[in-house]
């Protein structure tokens, strides 16, 4: 089995505060296709961003992820249970889930021993949801430099990976029966400068290149973005996340 990457220990608090949440819209999609709402299991959940807006629709809601750092920052509610567990491999029952969601994450995987546990643990007919997200967009301009930043300045540092999230998860493996989403999602916000480099700090290349250099490649980007006037210190400017879905149903 493909070795575990914890890549997120490091900055578990800062993922917590500066990582963009979900929309609404886009469980009220998933939740179309799942007939009964009893269990969820909320795979690699980090601080619990999925766990939350979910447990509102389900009367039990497990939370995974291979970093205690992460699970301590997650919010707790009395109907979540967080655990450490990798996702190729659970202690829960057969047939146990209704619905089965990965945020962001299921490129870390050893793809076909997740699909392996995911078949096991899944109830017929249960619902999974793959979700993920690559560069933000605000405009021309900043998205430019945005691009050189992630391609030249930080490029050698991304995991092999980040392959899955470039290419929107189009070829990532799902070998269940899909579900085209009835629309495209995404998240939106409104950022200052101070949560725009709070985020990019979040990154796992950004944490590698400090580790390689010594130095954070974060804060020379910030300063250039200002210096060139496309983001002002005092503005706050509206952020665009494209997401990419894929849904799918289990059938046993």
């Amino acid at each position: 089995m493909k070795q575990v990457k914890d890549n997120f220990s490091v900055r578990s608090a800062d993922y917590s505060k500066f990582r963009p949440e979900y929309p609404k819209e886009l469980i009220h999609e998933i939740l179309k296709h799942v007939s009964n709402h009893e269990r969820c299991w909320d795979c690699a959940t980090g601080n619990g961003q999925l766990a939350k807006l979910l447990s509102g629709y389900f009367e039990h809601v497990e939370a995974t992820d291979i970093s205690e750092k992460q699970l301590i920052e997650a919010i707790h509610l009395p109907n979540v249970l967080y655990s450490i567990s990798r996702a190729e491999q659970t202690a829960f029952p057969d047939s146990y889930f209704d619905l089965i969601t990965i945020g962001q994450a299921v490129h870390w995987f050893d793809q076909e021993a997740f699909n392996q546990e995911v078949k096991r643990v899944a109830k017929d007919e249960c619902a999974i949801a793959l979700i993920g997200y690559g560069l933000m967009f605000t405009d021309d301009a900043f998205d430019e430099l945005l691009w050189s930043f992630y391609t030249e300045t930080i490029g050698d540092c991304w995991d092999a990976e980040r392959r899955f999230i470039d290419e929107a998860y189009s070829t990532i493996p799902f070998p269940f029966e899909p579900i085209t989403p009835s629309q495209d999602f995404a998240i939106n916000v409104d950022w200052n400068i101070n949560q725009l480099q709070g985020y990019l700090g979040t990154w796992s290349s950004v944490n590698k290149f400090i580790k390689a250099n010594g130095l954070d490649p974060v804060e020379p980007f910030i300063n250039k973005v200002l210096s060139s006037g496309i983001w002002l210190q005092v503005e706050v400017k509206h952020v665009r996340f494209p997401l990419f879905v894929k849904l799918g149903r289990i059938s046993k």
